[in-house]
């Protein structure tokens, strides 16, 4: 489902190289959840962007659903990610100016499905906010905004989903609620996750953890 090679990231900061990945080389296969987990600045999130195709390596490779990345222009990524991959966000990415129902159902409308709002509100349901379909981002709490994301990173049946700190801007109660959400979602989908976490107990729920330090791989 992935498969990452010889990947390396650098960034220029002014007159300075800033090496943020090196040398990363792991395998995640189909149906698999995994966590990566390591301390601030590990890069942790940097290669959660190349892993999606959301930013591109300096070098190596990454195979995405059968895919190589580094061949396809910009147009190509995102058709890529709007076909096979789902994401969640810590700080829940909705848009404003749409409904509860209506962002759930954004990614059914750009790959042109028939019946997305039923598919949206179904999943709505699963999330335990029908009831609150028709209210916008700031009617929510964080953790209702965090089931909006979920419900709309399943909605067009990812073959994998990448989690960036799913729980990070919640409080304790509501992050185990939204952990218990998003792990029945997965299992009933039969998704590969991937989940980006500073949080070893949620990365303990996983099937096996990625550790990263200081840019590199330091346990897979």
């Amino acid at each position: 489902m992935l498969e990452i090679k010889n990947l390396h990231k650098v960034y220029s900061s002014g007159n300075k190289e800033v090496n943020v990945l090196k040398d990363i080389n792991f395998k995640i296969e189909k149906g698999e959840i995994v966590s990566i987990v390591g301390p601030s600045g590990s890069g942790k999130t940097t290669l959660l962007g190349l892993c999606a195709g959301l930013d591109k390596a300096t070098s190596g490779s990454v195979i995405l659903s059968n895919t190589p990345l580094e061949p396809l222009n910009e147009d190509e990524r995102a058709a890529l990610r709007n076909k096979a991959v789902g994401f969640i966000f810590q700080n829940f990415q909705l848009i404003p100016t749409l409904t509860a129902l209506e962002n759930v159902m954004v990614p059914l409308e750009l790959r042109g499905e028939k019946g997305s709002a039923k598919k949206a509100m179904d999943l709505l349901e699963k999330v335990g906010l029908a009831e609150r379909h028709d209210h916008y981002p700031t009617q929510l709490s964080g953790g209702e905004q965090q089931r909006v994301s979920l419900a709309r990173a399943f909605s067009n049946d990812p073959q994998i989903l990448f989690a960036d700190e799913p729980t990070g801007n919640l409080d304790e109660e509501t992050g185990k609620k939204v952990e218990d959400l998003l792990f029945k979602l997965n299992e009933e989908s039969g998704t590969t996750l991937v989940i980006v976490t500073h949080d070893l107990n949620l990365a303990a729920k996983t099937g096996r953890i990625i550790k990263l330090k200081g840019g590199k791989v330091v346990e897979a």
